[in-house]
């Protein structure tokens, strides 16, 4: 029986934890803020209920398999899952409206051919068939299994263009995907909030991000019932009963130890004796070296609480699409970032009864936009600043959601310098997933440091950010320590 250390209770440390516990370790956990899910948080006030963080799950079955290894429930006995129909409604630049089923390939490129034309929906399904050949391709060096030792096969991009041929030149982007093979400004934005959700620029991301909407519109997207704050809390429960140690308000400073680690150092100056540590947290938590990257994109929330009950055939999740691409593209990656006065924004309105009082509705308005930093550090962008974040607030709700401005009962607004407080994350970033070509700019550290018993788990780690590969990233790595 090992002694581990988990740093941090984010979904890849609480899920981590569960799984070496369940395998006869002695597992604690230190969390440095007070309360559990990382980037997975909860705003409650005047009994309103947000998620903060993550919204919407993708591939259930990674947390499925964790409940299943790890007790006697299922998932689904711990928290209600539901399919999003439709998986969501775009508002494309032209304005243009077209509701994109969840989970059948078919219904989208239907809904494709109505909306834009006969035709264009068929190119849109050509595309995630391609992404299929790159799912079959990665699903498990860059999902199921460790990074290898050499990667470099992961360097090259596995997809394969829609023209081959001795002269045919593999798109070197996601952009380039768009222009050669969509040909369609409503498909291009399809293709790009894909990219701008993670914060990756569709001009600089290899061809392979295509898995992404395969993934999505292949395997379905689920709501949990209550938040995806509910999942937290069904992990939480897990680490409770496999009698994790949980210990909050505790932050790591230091991992101890030369060429094996021996245990950490608190900031309270008190030590703990480990064999194995595992970090979901900044890496720089763990003492290690190297240079901070500069920071990529975070993310915006506007949470309002409004008066009067939700429309019951209101969709989901609704994406209004940035009005000019080129302006949003250059807001968030050129060298000095700003703020886009039309960018693209995820409306979200679930129909969930227990996130707002009866008659009243609960809503989240989302944007991808500048990492924070301050004193003019080039790359991000000062939220600090006093008005500036109620300013873009006001811009955000007039461009993607005027008509609920006359409802707003109180709002709540969350920026990236609020998730680098709350969660340790530089600058607030949200880390994307791992993909491979790019010369491998897009894989993630190795989970197995060349420190003997020193790991990395959660969305800096590989196999990347969101909560299925968070999820992963646990499982992976429990495996790598082993049983007693």
């Amino acid at each position: 029986m090992a002694r581990i250390v988990v740093i941090g209770a984010g979904m890849g440390g609480l899920a981590a934890a569960a799984r070496l516990a369940t395998v006869g370790h002695r597992v604690t956990v230190c969390e440095a803020g007070p309360t559990h899910g990382g980037m997975v948080g909860q705003f409650e006030k005047d009994g309103f209920r947000f998620d903060t963080g993550p919204t919407l799950l993708t591939l259930p079955a990674v947390y499925r398999d964790l409940m299943l290894k790890t007790g006697r429930t299922r998932l689904e006995d711990e928290v209600e899952l539901r399919p999003v129909e439709p998986g969501s409604v775009h508002l494309l630049p032209d304005r243009s409206r077209v509701a994109l089923a969840n989970a059948s390939r078919a219904k989208v490129v239907q809904a494709l051919d109505e909306a834009l034309g006969p035709g264009v929906g068929s190119r849109w399904g050509d595309l995630l068939e391609r992404g299929r050949g790159v799912w079959e391709a990665t699903r498990r060096p860059l999902l199921e299994e460790p990074l290898p030792d050499d990667p470099s096969a992961l360097h090259r991009d596995p997809y394969v263009p829609a023209r081959r041929g001795p002269f045919a030149r593999p798109p070197r982007s996601c952009a380039e995907v768009a222009a050669r093979e969509l040909r369609h400004p409503g498909l291009t934005a399809l293709l790009d909030e894909y990219a701008l959700r993670f914060g990756l620029d569709p001009r600089q991301a290899p061809a392979s991000l295509t898995v992404l909407p395969y993934m999505e519109q292949s395997f379905g997207v689920w709501y949990v019932t209550g938040g995806i704050r509910a999942l937290a809390d069904a992990v939480l429960r897990r680490c409770e009963q496999r009698r994790v140690e949980l210990r909050f308000d505790t932050r790591v400073e230091q991992v101890l130890g030369g060429e094996r680690v021996t245990g950490v150092r608190l900031a309270d100056g008190g030590r703990l004796d480990a064999d194995v540590v595992l970090c979901d947290a900044d890496p720089a938590a763990a003492g290690l070296p190297g240079p901070r990257a500069l920071p990529s994109p975070g993310r915006f929330t506007v949470l309002l609480a409004l008066r009067g009950e939700r429309p019951a055939a209101e969709p989901h999740r609704t994406v209004v699409h940035a009005a000019d691409r080129a302006d949003e593209l250059d807001a968030l990656f050129s060298a000095a970032p700003r703020l886009c006065a039309r960018p693209t924004v995820q409306v979200l309105r679930p129909d969930d009864s227990t996130l707002a009082p009866a008659g009243h509705e609960a809503a989240v308005l989302t944007v991808t936009v500048p990492a924070h930093t301050t004193g003019g550090t080039p790359g991000g962008f000062d939220w600090t600043a006093p008005g500036a974040a109620e300013a873009y607030a006001d811009t955000v709700l007039a461009h993607a959601a005027p008509e609920l401005r006359a409802r707003v009962l109180w709002r709540e607004v969350g920026t990236p310098a609020d998730t680098e407080r709350r969660t340790g994350a530089p600058g607030g970033a949200v880390p994307g997933p791992a993909l491979a070509g790019a010369d491998g700019r897009y894989l993630h550290a190795p989970n197995r440091t060349t420190t003997a018993g020193l790991y990395l788990i959660g969305g800096a780690a590989h196999p990347g950010g969101g909560l299925a590969r968070v999820g992963m990233s646990a499982a992976v790595t429990a495996e790598l320590v082993g049983t007693p």
